[in-house]
């Protein structure tokens, strides 16, 4: 059984818990500190191996392999004097914060790995970008929904940019949403009707043998509506405006470390 301790029980820490423990398995166990209170208690109750910590110190202590999820601007204070002994295997999920940013805040030689957990790891169907690679790590997230090591850290900054299009994306459905409620249709109505249309979508993305420009091929008629509104709307410039904001954030991320949330 792996002991595996979160400083830091956001939605991310929760995320990872649920995961854990997602078809009734319980075979980690885990330690949670005690900021997210309520979260961190609510977790326990519900499962019999989550045990909240009385401080971070503790957590460090009862754990084999420690999640670093706290915001990018608490570190400081929530890491501050923790000792983290060289035989555990820290993992970094701040977003912005480099592993070198982490060492000296915590001063230990324990093996660090940066990692990129979304929250359908609760459902273990999320693929976790990993640097560097190390066997006890990859192997919990392949556990997860799956572990893509990347071999360096430019490598990971670059999927990193990318996990920052997420929130657009539910935006343009809720804008979907409010544009067919501006039209006399039930909120309700539109709401359940794109997020049924995008669910299915998305079902075609578990298909690994169409490339997604296929996969947008495929669900177009020519000259039909779908290549009207991705022609007329989705244009170059749309389409180059978007890539400057990604070479924007990933310039961020590799040259100001710590200062870029996701």
């Amino acid at each position: 059984m792996r002991r595996i301790g979160i400083i830091g029980v956001g939605e991310i820490g929760r995320a990872i818990v649920e995961g854990l423990h997602d078809q009734g398995d319980g075979a980690s166990e885990v330690f949670l500190s005690p900021r997210g209170a309520r979260t961190a208690a609510e977790l326990s109750d519900r499962y019999g191996t989550v045990r909240v910590c009385p401080d971070n110190q503790t957590v460090v202590d009862s754990s084999e392999i420690v999640i670093v999820a706290v915001r990018r601007q608490d570190r400081h204070e929530a890491l501050a004097g923790l000792t983290v002994p060289d035989d555990r295997v820290v993992v970094n999920v701040m977003s912005g914060v480099g592993n070198d940013d982490l060492r000296r805040t915590l001063t230990t030689d324990a093996p660090m790995v940066r990692a990129i957990p979304l929250p359908s790891i609760r459902h273990r169907r999320s693929l976790t970008v990993t640097y560097p690679s190390h066997p006890v790590v990859d192997s919990l997230f392949e556990h997860l929904g799956g572990t893509l090591p990347v071999a360096d850290e430019t490598a990971f900054n670059v999927l990193s940019a990318v996990t920052g299009t997420l929130t657009t994306h539910y935006r343009y459905l809720a804008t979907l949403t409010s544009w067919a409620t501006g039209l006399g249709i039930a909120e309700t109505d539109a709401d359940r009707y794109v997020r049924g249309l995008f669910q299915e979508t998305g079902r075609a993305l578990e298909d690994g043998t169409r490339t997604l420009r296929q996969l947008a091929a495929d669900h177009e008629t020519p000259k039909g509506s779908n290549e009207r509104v991705r022609t007329t709307w989705f244009t170059p410039a749309n389409s180059a405006a978007l890539t400057q904001v990604l070479d924007d954030l990933l310039a961020d991320l590799e040259g100001r470390q710590g200062d870029v949330l996701r």
